[in-house]
């Protein structure tokens, strides 16, 4: 038998030996579906069509109408307030929370 070190990811020695080789085995065997091919014969046959053409000549008057779109524009300022209760000094309200509303005018 035939012996020798080799190394295992660079850092174990193991010892290798010659692959065992087995014997060859058959599976069954895997037919793919039948391949159709079509030949096509051609026969070709004249039949003659005749098309009789008459020309009618109209005289269209059209109108163009011409429609306008003006357009105008205006600018409108929004401005909106927010007021929040941050304490007094004394007593001091670092979240400083919106004031809650208890009338009609927030008094």
């Amino acid at each position: 038998m035939f012996h020798r070190n080799c190394g295992c990811n660079g850092t174990r020695h193991v010892t290798c030996c010659p692959p065992n080789v087995m014997p060859t085995q058959y599976a069954p065997a895997q037919v793919s579906p039948t391949h159709e091919v079509v030949r096509t014969n051609i026969f070709n046959t004249v039949v003659p069509h005749i098309h009789p053409t008459h020309i009618r000549n109209v005289n269209r008057h059209i109108t163009h109408n011409q429609h306008y779109f003006p357009v105008t524009e205006s600018t409108e300022d929004v401005y909106s307030e927010n007021t929040r209760n941050c304490g007094t000094p004394e007593n001091p309200n670092p979240d400083c929370f919106p004031l809650r509303r208890r009338g009609f005018f927030g008094f």
